[in-house]
């Protein structure tokens, strides 16, 4: 079966009283019925914190403001007369509403808006992110529920741009000491420290996927304390292993993670090639040191939410 991947950009938007906007998913959509959390796909080279505020509008007629980033979590969902699995990230932000008239897009994603107490969610179809998002029982969705006949899953993108999800940490030690890698030979960035982490596996939620490239990257068993932010990365002419320029889009979300048992740092085989070496840096030693941009704001307090 074909896999694809996606990412999506969501918002919790919520009134003085608590209540959460949801949108009912219209019939165009792959599930009609389903309440979800408003927002979509994020287009090729579109930030996430842009993509969550153009779903708004386009959802709901509401003009909102990113204010944070609430979650990065994965799914899968399996179209088998297509022949497709398609795993999509999520990333979910508070958003506040600042304008706009509320209404539903019966022609594109949503077919009706509500505001709901947690209760009053409980008692309606629900995506299971947007269950899981609420604090909510996750369940699989009731079988006898329409599917949309109309509806293709997300497609390929052309074989000249990639968009690519991944997960990085600011990794510290107990004497306050940063993990960084070395990015190797052939690869974008070659020579330059980078924050441990990578792309995402298909069906991989991002943070197992950290963790597992922790210890492939330098041996290191990890701790993710809290999400940071999101990053978003546009070359239009990157030039990596494949040889040839790539329109090439990344979504990077870094998470905050601690090594309370830290050891020599050791790359390993499955690592993959892409990381020439592995160390633990002192404040003092990353002066002056060859960072990638990504390392650097990390280092620096953090991507912001709505970073271009």
């Amino acid at each position: 079966m074909e896999q694809r991947r996606r990412v999506g950009a969501y918002g919790v938007c919520r009134r003085s009283d608590g209540r959460v906007l949801l949108a009912r998913g219209s019939g165009s959509c792959p599930f009609p019925g389903v309440w979800q959390l408003p927002g979509g796909g994020v287009e090729h080279a579109e930030h996430p914190a842009h993509a969550v505020l153009r779903e708004f509008a386009e959802e709901t007629g509401l003009t909102v403001e990113a204010t944070g980033l609430r979650a990065a979590l994965a799914d899968v969902t399996t179209f088998r007369d297509a022949g497709v699995t398609v795993h999509t990230d999520r990333l979910v932000f508070d958003v506040v509403a600042h304008g706009g008239e509320q209404r539903p897009e019966p022609a594109g994603g949503s077919d009706e808006l509500g505001w709901f107490t947690t209760d009053e969610a409980a008692a309606v179809p629900l995506m299971p992110f947007t269950a899981e998002l609420l604090d909510l029982p996750v369940s699989p969705l009731p079988s006898d529920l329409p599917r949309s006949s109309a509806t293709e899953p997300a497609a390929a993108l052309p074989p000249d741009r990639r968009q690519r999800f991944g997960a990085y940490g600011l990794v510290t030690d107990p004497a306050g000491r940063v993990l960084l890698t070395m990015i190797a030979d052939g690869y974008p960035g070659a020579g330059r420290w980078h924050l441990p982490g990578g792309g995402t596996d298909h069906g991989e939620q991002p943070v197992s996927a950290l963790l597992r490239e922790l210890v492939e990257e330098s041996g290191q068993l990890g701790r993710v304390v809290e999400l940071v932010g999101v990053d978003n990365l546009h070359n239009p002419a990157a030039l990596g292993p494949e040889g040839r320029p790539l329109d090439w889009h990344g979504v990077r979300v870094v998470y905050r993670v601690a090594v309370d048992v830290p050891t020599e740092p050791r790359v390993t085989e499955l690592a993959g090639g892409s990381t020439a070496r592995a160390a633990w840096f002192t404040p003092g030693r990353l002066v002056g040191l060859p960072l990638t941009e990504i390392a650097v704001l990390a280092l620096a307090g953090g991507p912001a939410a709505g970073r271009t």
